[in-house]
């Protein structure tokens, strides 16, 4: 039994590693999953699992593949994909003095569908995609979702999307059940970990053209809204563009973006200057 005291320390500690606030969810959402780990761990009590977290090593990063939902499928929120190649990609293409490349960055990528999303897209539906050299990122938190994300092997609810003739294309069979991404398309994705409230731990990532963070800032509160929205802005190219969640926006956040209103979809702009 976690007591409210177990629970908001525990609620505090999580905060800080990674922005994200459960303190308001109902108690049995946090409860259930410290309970799970620390029979997992075989600590016997809440006082010896936090000792075990606060420690350092991999269990925070067990933790948090059990507090992230890594909910996605391929061409989820299509419409964004649409204005990626009808108005964002021709933009930045212009945009460029020299001919560095094109970074596209998908963060959090959980388990991989959006960034390979992006690739496939780009392949079925971006005439100038040969004569360009785009590079495409997938970042998250979650490390065990990384590691499925470089594996590549999906199940059929992620393709439920995907028409038949790209599935065929792009994938191959992989026991009952599963397909995996054909070998071209999963090496034309980075995968990286990273926090977006970590400024140090983003020292890495910078330039992008367009990102894709979307059904991230749901879970932070207002402060670690701010954070990674300011953190985004940093790894983003001048005149790059921000995609966000459909339910997601930038108004009482940010007014560093501007709003771009495009046939397809809103996005939002870092200003050039």
């Amino acid at each position: 039994m976690i007591s409210d005291s177990e629970r908001q320390s525990f609620c505090d500690y999580f905060y800080r590693q990674t922005g994200m606030s459960f303190i308001d969810n109902k108690p049995y959402y946090v409860d259930k999953r410290l309970e799970a780990r620390i029979a997992a761990t075989r600590s016997g009590s809440f006082a010896a699992y936090f000792s075990l977290l606060r420690a350092g090593g991999e269990e925070l990063q067990q933790l948090i593949s059990r507090f992230t939902v890594n909910e996605t499928y391929f061409f989820r929120e299509d419409y964004q994909l649409a204005c990626l190649t009808a108005e964002l990609l021709p933009a930045r293409l212009a945009a460029q003095a020299s001919k560095r490349p094109v970074k596209i960055w998908s963060v959090p990528c959980a388990t991989g569908e959006e960034p390979y999303s992006v690739a496939i897209w780009l392949l079925e539906n971006f005439a100038g995609i040969d004569d360009h050299d785009i590079d495409i990122t997938g970042s998250d938190i979650d490390t065990a979702a990384l590691a499925a994300a470089a594996a590549g092997v999906f199940g059929a609810r992620a393709l439920q999307r995907l028409p038949a003739a790209l599935i065929d294309r792009y994938f191959a069979r992989d026991g009952e059940g599963a397909w995996r991404i054909i070998d071209d398309l999963r090496r034309s994705v980075a995968f990286t970990r990273c926090n977006l409230i970590d400024r140090a731990g983003l020292a890495g990532h910078g330039g992008y053209d367009v990102v894709f963070c979307r059904n991230l800032l749901i879970y932070f509160d207002d402060a670690s809204r701010r954070a990674a929205v300011d953190n985004l802005y940093a790894a983003m190219a001048p005149g790059g563009f921000l995609c966000l969640g459909h339910s997601e926006s930038m108004s009482r956040i940010s007014a560093r973006f501007t709003v771009r209103r495009f046939a397809q979809a809103t996005v939002y702009q870092k200003p050039h200057a």
